[in-house]
């Protein structure tokens, strides 16, 4: 098993309730393909370094899990393609 984050942007205009969904179903995502999740933080509302489709800002989440190394493809094709998340990263995090 290895470690991985995943770094996600959610869009910051929609309700708290539609983003915790959001993360749920990622984390359900996470889940599925075979991870186990260890950590969230959640960082909060952040204004953005550019701008993505006319917003200014976004909620970061960042989230950790073990998982085997063909997990973070699937994660990252399901995570692709989910409403409201508006940038999302997958790194295997150093054992050191």
């Amino acid at each position: 098993m290895n470690k991985y984050e995943l770094g996600l942007v959610v869009n910051a205009k929609i309700e708290d309730d539609e983003r915790a969904a959001v993360v749920e179903k990622a984390k359900e995502y996470i889940t599925r393909a075979g991870g186990s999740i260890t950590n969230i933080d959640e960082w909060g509302k952040k204004r953005l370094a550019y701008e993505i489709q006319k917003m200014r800002e976004g909620f970061y989440y960042f989230i950790q899990f073990d998982a085997e190394s063909t997990a973070p493809a699937q994660i990252e094709e399901n995570v692709r393609i989910m409403d409201n998340i508006l940038r999302f990263l997958c790194v295997r995090q150093d054992e050191a």
